[in-house]
């Protein structure tokens, strides 16, 4: 299983994206987007971390080594 963060998650093409991951059997860990409306990453990965503000995801990504 592979980790990954994601940068646009509220984009058009996000949910494909997220489909191919949960799909592989892959886990999505962390998501940056200005806009908080990505209420679609709830249901593929709940349990994602969520950012606005690229500081605090590029923090997370160091911390963890995504």
């Amino acid at each position: 299983m592979k980790s990954f963060g994601l940068v646009g998650v509220a984009g058009y093409i996000a949910p494909r994206h997220l489909k191919a991951i949960k799909q592989t059997g892959n886990d999505l860990k962390v998501a940056l987007d200005p806009y908080d409306s990505v209420g679609i990453l709830d249901s593929y990965f709940p349990d994602a971390s969520f950012f606005t503000e690229i500081e605090r995801f590029e923090l997370l990504v160091d911390k963890s080594e995504i």
